[in-house]
């Protein structure tokens, strides 16, 4: 391991060949892909990283490729609690849903696997454009197609890995800013419609330094298995204002409030936990503990 490679690529670069395996898997189902790049650790720089993502992609068989497939969901419905999927699917409008949704099925039929598009910054009504075009190609035409649009969705999301891996790691991590003097941040999601922690919902951390300044993306998690965020980073020094944005549209099945924002004022070291409870058709938030 190099000791020049960023936080987040050091920690990778770090694991043992099973929790690296695992970690990528989370990026693409295909497990030649991930051998290959957890064989090629370590490495000095993300576009190291990234580069070598290219050159296995280039060696993936068909079945290799099925497999990578198999994992994503159609464009328009992601499943619930991937919240990678719906991030890069946000382009997509409800009124275009429906209509992706039976063009995918007429996709899948005459291709035998899901319509894959690197969905990041493209308009559903591009999605839908390029769909009806290729739904007529041959296999062999389709399938590069693929292979260059799943290389694309695996670079966006291994520097996002790296980004992820670089915040505080696990449960300490807030511990551990609270002993630098460090201003944190933690949230839970409680989905009281069913008493249950709410797994897989999106969660955005964004700041800026005071009234009139432009808010400033920070940190993005995952809640897990009780519900809670414990990867997110210390703000940075001069915060003044903190906002978390959940993206609950994608785990209510039925949501009439497809995210919540919620904007508050930090003093510099202190720990804010802001919880929400969440039903389908309400939510409220408040400063825990």
């Amino acid at each position: 391991m190099t000791s020049s490679a960023p936080p987040g690529l050091a920690r990778f670069n770090a694991v043992d060949d099973p929790d690296a395996a695992a970690t990528l898997r989370t990026v693409c189902a295909s497990r030649t892909w991930g051998a290959a790049l957890a064989g090629g650790r370590p490495y000095a720089t993300v576009g190291e990283l990234l580069d070598a993502s290219d050159a296995a992609m280039t060696g993936l068989t068909a079945a290799d490729l099925a497999e990578a497939m198999a994992a994503h969901p159609p464009i328009g419905r992601p499943a619930p609690g991937d919240a990678a999927s719906a991030r890069e699917q946000n382009g997509v409008r409800d009124a275009e849903r429906a209509e992706l949704l039976e063009l995918n099925l007429a996709y899948q039929e005459r291709h035998g696997h899901v319509f894959l598009i690197c969905a990041t910054g493209r308009t559903g009504e591009e999605m839908l454009a390029a769909l009806r075009e290729r739904i007529h190609h041959d296999a062999d035409t389709e399938r590069e197609i693929v292979r260059t649009e799943l290389g694309k969705i695996n670079r966006i999301r291994l520097t996002r890995l790296v980004e992820t891996l670089s915040g505080p790691a696990g449960p300490g991590g807030r511990r551990a800013a609270m002993a630098s003097g460090a201003t944190s941040v933690s949230t839970h999601i409680l989905d009281t419609s069913i008493g249950r922690p709410a797994v897989g919902v999106v969660v955005e951390l964004a700041v800026r330094s005071g009234p009139g300044a432009e808010w400033t993306a920070h940190a993005d998690s995952l809640t897990d298995a009780d519900g809670r965020c414990t990867d997110l980073p210390a703000l940075p020094e001069g915060t003044t204002y903190a906002r978390l944005r959940f993206e609950t549209g994608p785990y209510l099945t039925h949501a009439f409030f497809p995210e919540v924002a919620v904007a508050f004022a930090v003093e510099p070291g202190e720990h804010y936990h802001v919880p929400l409870l969440l039903t389908p058709f309400g939510y409220s938030v408040y400063r825990g503990s």
